[in-house]
């Protein structure tokens, strides 16, 4: 008989449709007095090979404190979740490996990537002027790379009501 873990593992497809269903992803990073640092980020996925697969980005300011974090740490936590109630909790969390892109050709498309995701009614696409309010974004922040090493996820929903 499968463990209650296994029966609530989410499959690959399962959480492709989650990440693109979910806004928000909660990272940790490792903060100076070794406490943890937990901030929100919105974040694109981004193919990684063939097969479909897919990583994390997400873009902060240059000077942010998760940035400095993970100059010094490179590791970060991620955790993206949905539900109100307990037989409704479902979600991912990643262990990562954090590359931090500081070039503006890296920077802005991804800039551009977040605003086309996270702003309704963009049949035609970006406007020139968000085009250019994204690039003065762009010279100012950093992106992240979110390189996967580990997944945990969970959906109670497939216990069907049964704990």
């Amino acid at each position: 008989m499968a463990s209650r873990r296994d029966q609530i593992k989410m499959t690959d497809d399962e959480v492709s449709s989650f990440l693109e269903q979910e806004k928000t992803v909660i990272c940790a990073t490792n903060g100076v007095s070794g406490w943890p640092h937990l901030m929100p980020l919105w974040f694109v996925m981004r193919p990684t090979g063939p097969e479909g697969a897919a990583e994390m980005w997400a873009w902060t300011f240059a000077k942010s404190q998760k940035t400095k974090n993970l100059e010094r740490d490179p590791r970060a936590s991620l955790q993206v979740e949905a539900g109100a109630e307990y037989q409704e909790l479902r979600g991912v969390m990643f262990e990562t490996n954090v590359v931090i892109h500081r070039e503006i050709d890296d920077v802005l498309p991804l800039g551009m990537e977040i605003f086309e995701r996270y702003t309704p009614g963009l049949a035609d696409g970006l406007s020139d002027e968000v085009k250019e309010m994204i690039r003065g974004q762009a010279a100012k922040r950093v992106a992240f790379q979110f390189v996967e090493q580990r997944r945990v996820t969970w959906d109670h929903r497939k216990l069907g009501g049964v704990y």
